[in-house]
């Protein structure tokens, strides 16, 4: 375990992480950063194990189940119709198989929920370690962005001062020619000036 890891421990003492592999918003996240075969492994392994445990507890509880129905039938045999040797044999030997299956089950339960901490854990300290590194990517590329975002403004605002000079400039140009050279001299060059639009035409 890296340095990394143990802080990460050492904070999350007491606290209960969710499995993160049956969170929907883990999923939603996770989609967004693709191309990372070691998490999707982990991510794998954390399923199959949450389904083993799954699995296990119902196993356990259909065990149950058969192992109470036999010896109800057995206690039922002794008030009423008497089990046979045969029968009363293959019921203990079905009771014994039952407890058996449930002493295997209990002692893999008992190792289970460790496991799965274990990689619930690893996983989450992988995904932060993604989410963390993509963050800091779009961090470089907002602080790019908004460095653009700045210049192009800069620049908008001198081309509308440059805008509006030239305009300007126009219309000065056309009311000088108008005053000076009279509008009989500037028919002559068929020239017109449409103040509106700030356009001049030929």
């Amino acid at each position: 375990m890296d340095s990394k890891e143990k802080e990460f421990k050492e904070a999350l003492k007491g606290k209960k992480l969710p499995i993160l592999t049956l969170d929907n918003k883990w999923y939603q996240l996770f989609t967004q950063h693709n191309n990372h075969p070691d998490t999707d492994a982990l991510a794998e392994q954390l399923k199959a194990l949450v389904a083993k445990q799954g699995k296990l507890n119902t196993e356990v509880k259909e065990i149950r189940k058969l192992k109470s129905k036999l010896m109800d039938e057995i206690v039922a045999g002794i008030d009423n119709t008497p089990l046979t040797d045969k029968e009363m044999e293959d019921h203990k030997r079905l009771i014994n198989e039952c407890n058996d299956k449930i002493d295997a089950s209990q002692d893999e339960l008992l190792d289970l929920p460790k496991q799965i901490d274990e990689l619930n854990f690893q996983l989450m300290v992988q995904t932060m370690d993604i989410c963390y590194k993509a963050m800091a990517e779009n961090t470089k590329e907002i602080s790019r962005i908004s460095d653009w975002i700045t210049k192009v403004r800069v620049e908008l605002k001198k081309n509308v001062i440059r805008k509006q000079e030239k305009e300007w400039l126009n219309q000065e140009m056309y009311a000088y020619m108008h005053d000076i050279f009279g509008p009989e001299v500037i028919e002559i060059f068929d020239m017109t000036y449409n103040p509106d639009d700030n356009k001049l035409k030929k």
